[in-house]
């Protein structure tokens, strides 16, 4: 299986020797979930994409520090390269950023949120459960680094997880596309490192977001649903 990854930012230049860039953070965490898996990378901020939307069995959208709605080019091109996909058919999950664009391309809203930054060790409770939820879990933990959230889910979404902080924490459209707010591919290292760079935007978010950080996350089992979703449920 040829999965893109459809890569939204980088890891600062200065800190990738320490804990790579985000493309290597997903092949990590999700070539141990399926060893079969070949991953092709496309930088979208530089606008690159495939040369056809089927050059890929499937697509994975990154995270990114720039919010969905900026004005910028390469955040439209990349909603409409979603709605190619949406008409092609291609399963495309994203994550967070990703997560957040697919919502605002197909009819959905962004916004920041009222509760304030989502950071650390964040758990949510599966409202929804999917064949490709395996192993199945009522609620499931990650680490979370957000700011926006998802406020109206397109027409055609199914809530999958949701949690008083985030309501639309993880969606399904026509079982093609997934959307999922917290971070599989963080580790912890990488997580506190974000943490304290921004301390000062966190504000009074930084303290529990940095205490969460001693709780386990599910991004194993998050990871294994992932590959569940790209492959089809099988």
């Amino acid at each position: 299986m040829r999965i893109g990854i459809l890569q939204a930012d980088h890891v600062d230049e200065e800190f990738r020797d320490r804990f790579g860039d985000y493309p290597e953070m997903f092949v990590d965490t999700l070539g141990r979930a399926a060893d079969t898996a070949e991953f092709a990378f496309f930088d979208v901020q530089k606008r690159r994409y495939p040369s056809r939307v089927n050059d890929c069995d499937g697509y994975l959208i990154t995270g990114s520090r720039a919010s969905v709605y900026d004005d910028q080019p390469w955040i439209d091109e990349l909603g409409e390269f979603v709605r190619n996909i949406d008409r092609a058919g291609v399963r495309t999950v994203g994550i967070c950023f990703g997560h957040q664009l697919i919502a605002q391309a197909l009819g959905g809203r962004v916004v920041p949120a009222p509760s304030g930054w989502g950071v650390g060790v964040h758990s949510w409770e599966v409202v929804h459960g999917e064949p490709w939820m395996r192993p199945p879990l009522a609620e499931f933990r990650l680490l979370a680094s957000h700011r926006d959230q998802v406020d109206e889910l397109p027409g055609a979404a199914r809530l999958v997880a949701s949690s008083p902080f985030c309501p639309n924490a993880a969606f399904v459209i026509d079982d093609r596309l997934l959307g999922v707010q917290g971070h599989p591919e963080f580790n912890k290292d990488y997580a506190e490192f974000l943490l304290h760079r921004r301390r000062e935007q966190l504000g009074p978010a930084f303290a529990p977001g940095l205490h969460s950080l001693d709780q386990p996350t599910d991004a194993c089992a998050v990871a294994k649903w992932i590959m569940g979703f790209l492959r089809g449920g099988d």
